[in-house]
């Protein structure tokens, strides 16, 4: 099992005040002992009041670097972009010139840019928080439930690990992605996974549950031994 810590906040406002010190303290942390930090980040609404609070603090932006837990394969101007959801609510005010590392390349597929990517994320430092997401289907950053590429994004050693989904309502027309591998969560200090709405607590309490991690990819990182969760959620 993971060394997991459960915090539930009474609202949205307080879980984003507690994500944004979390991040805070890991980026002043990460520069303490290495001189250099890094913040995985994930798309979605959950994050996005933490990163525009955390994009107008006096941090020492010119020593953090951002990289992206999980992207759709498409352009960065698209609408379904995470990296341009990144910019407009994290890569702005002070931290606008901060280090960024997309996953989105000129390959025609996830699979063809694979090599490109791995070998950008593999440059990078150990991160110092990596903040996933969850859907009600039970899948963290791209790994969803029987995806194309899901069983070997489980057990591979590689840092990210190409995926095409199953099409359903969670993911959209869009399915073919790119995204940290099983082993690419595991390397980071710490990893803060964010949940809101009772659909998507139950479907946690059910992943903690016994059962095939193909079906709920998220059971792999609530029992993987050597990550250091803090699950944080709120109504």
């Amino acid at each position: 099992m993971a060394n997991i810590v459960e915090r539930i906040f009474e609202s949205k406002a307080q879980m984003t005040e507690a994500l944004a010190s979390l991040l805070e303290t890991g980026i002043a942390s990460g520069i303490e002992q290495d001189g250099k930090a890094l913040v995985m980040v994930s798309g979605g609404s959950s994050p996005a009041p933490a990163y525009k609070y955390l994009s107008d603090l006096p941090l020492e932006w010119d020593k953090v670097s951002i990289a992206m837990v999980d992207e759709r394969w498409v352009e960065p101007n698209h609408a379904k972009s995470n990296e341009a959801f990144i910019h407009e609510t994290l890569l702005q005010n002070k931290a606008a010139g901060t280090h960024f590392t997309t996953m989105k390349n000129l390959a025609s597929s996830a699979i063809d840019g694979h090599a490109h990517c791995e070998e950008a994320y593999n440059a990078l430092k150990i991160p110092d928080v990596t903040i996933l997401g969850m859907g009600p289907d039970g899948h963290t950053a791209s790994l969803f439930p029987n995806a194309q590429g899901l069983e070997h994004g489980l057990k591979t050693s590689n840092i990210v690990c190409p995926i095409n989904a199953i099409e359903s309502e969670v993911t959209g027309s869009i399915t073919e992605r790119m995204s940290l591998s099983l082993h690419g969560i595991t390397r980071s200090k710490e990893v803060v996974l964010l949940i809101s709405g009772e659909e998507k607590r139950a479907m946690y309490e059910q992943a903690k549950t016994h059962g095939s991690e193909f079906d709920i990819p998220l059971r792999a990182v609530l029992n993987h031994p050597d990550i250091t969760l803090s699950v944080f959620w709120c109504p």
